[in-house]
C-alpha cells in the first residue's frame, strides 16, 4: 500500500514539475538575472527593490501560470478566447488578474490534482472506497473552479445593482453643477470604490485611447451584462445620438433606479414571512410547545399517580 501511495504521489509531482518547467525554455528567473547583469549598479538596486515590493502572487504564482498558459496551442487559446469563459471572467472582474488562458490552466490543475488527492486520501484511510473517491475527486475538480467563478459573478452583479443608484446620483449632481459627462465619470472614479467605478475607469481609458463614447460604453455593457446598467447605458447612448440633455436623462434614470431599489426591498420584505415558516415550524414551535406543555404533562402525571394511590 505504501509503495502504491508513493508511486501515485511521484506521478502527480512529476506531472506538476513537467507543467511548471518545460524543457528547452528559458525560465523567468534566468531572464531576470540576465537583465540584472546587463544593468548598472543603480539600476540593479532599483530593479531589486521593485521586485521585492511586489506581492507574492505577482512574483511567484502569476509567472508560473503565465508559463503554463504559454504552452497551450495558439489555435486552442484562440478558441478559448471566443468561448463564454471570457465573458464570465469579465463579469467576475477578472479575479486575481487571471486571463482566460491562465484560468483554463487553473481549471486543468484542479482536474488533475483533486482526483489524485482524493485517491491518495482513500488509499491511506479506506482503500475500498477508491472508485468512489476518484469519482468524487473528478466531480469536485470540474465543479470547484466553475462554482468559484459563478459565485464571484453573482457577488459582483449584486454589488453593481446596489451601487448603481448612488453612482447615478453622483453623476446627476456633477453634471448639473456644470461638469461634462466624461468629467462626471472621472469624479465617480475618484470619489467612489467598487465595481462600477472600476468599469468607468476602464471605459474612460478606452475613450482616451481613441474609442468613441458610444463604443466604449457599449463595451462596458457587454462586459457587465446587468439589466439595470444596460438600461442606463442605452439611455446615455441615445441621448448622445439625439442631442438630449444628459442631466435630464441622468435625473430620470436616477429616479427610476431609486424606485427599482424600493420595489426590490418591498419584494424581499414580502418574501420574509414565507422564508420564516421553515425555522418557525421545525425549530421555534416545538420549543414553545415543550415550554408550555411540559408543566401540564407533569401535573397530569402527578394527578394520575395521586388517584392511583387513593
Amino acid at each position: 500500500m505504501n509503495v502504491v501511495f508513493m508511486l501515485l504521489g511521484g506521478i502527480i509531482i512529476f506531472l506538476v514539475i513537467l507543467l511548471l518547467f518545460p524543457s528547452g525554455s528559458k525560465s523567468d528567473i534566468q531572464g531576470r538575472l540576465a537583465s540584472l547583469e546587463e544593468a548598472s549598479e543603480f539600476k540593479v538596486a532599483e530593479v531589486q527593490e521593485a521586485e521585492l515590493n511586489k506581492p507574492f502572487v505577482d512574483r511567484v504564482i502569476r509567472p508560473i501560470l503565465s508559463r503554463m498558459a504559454g504552452k497551450r496551442d495558439p489555435k486552442e487559446a484562440k478558441k478559448v478566447q471566443k468561448s463564454t469563459l471570457k465573458k464570465e471572467l469579465a463579469q467576475a472582474g477578472y479575479p486575481g488578474g487571471l486571463t482566460v488562458s491562465e484560468f483554463a490552466v487553473v481549471q486543468n490543475l484542479f482536474r488533475v490534482i483533486t482526483p489524485g488527492a482524493m485517491l491518495a486520501f482513500a488509499l491511506v484511510f479506506k482503500p475500498d472506497l477508491m472508485p468512489m473517491a476518484l469519482l468524487f475527486g473528478v466531480t469536485l475538480g470540474i465543479l470547484l473552479p466553475r462554482m468559484f467563478l459563478q459565485r464571484r459573478i453573482a457577488d459582483r452583479l449584486h454589488k453593481i445593482q446596489r451601487q448603481l443608484p448612488d453612482v447615478l446620483d453622483l453623476l446627476t449632481v456633477a453634471v448639473e453643477a456644470g461638469l461634462g459627462f466624461d468629467a462626471a465619470c472621472d469624479k465617480v472614479v475618484e470619489k467612489m470604490r467598487g465595481p462600477i467605478p472600476d468599469e468607468f475607469g476602464l471605459t474612460l481609458r478606452h475613450m482616451r485611447m481613441g474609442q468613441s463614447r458610444r463604443d466604449a460604453f457599449k463595451g462596458m455593457a457587454e462586459r457587465v451584462d446587468h439589466p439595470d446598467l444596460n438600461a442606463f447605458i442605452s439611455a446615455i447612448v441615445q441621448a448622445d445620438q439625439l442631442g438630449v440633455s444628459i442631466g435630464q436623462v441622468l435625473r430620470i434614470q436616477s429616479e427610476q433606479m431609486r424606485d427599482k431599489r424600493r420595489q426590490r426591498a418591498e419584494e424581499e420584505a414580502a418574501k420574509a414571512p414565507v422564508k420564516m415558516m421553515i425555522p418557525l415550524v421545525f425549530f421555534i414551535f416545538p420549543n414553545v410547545g415543550l415550554v408550555i406543555g411540559a408543566p401540564a404533562v407533569f401535573q397530569m402525571i402527578e394527578g394520575t399517580a395521586g388517584l392511583g394511590g387513593n
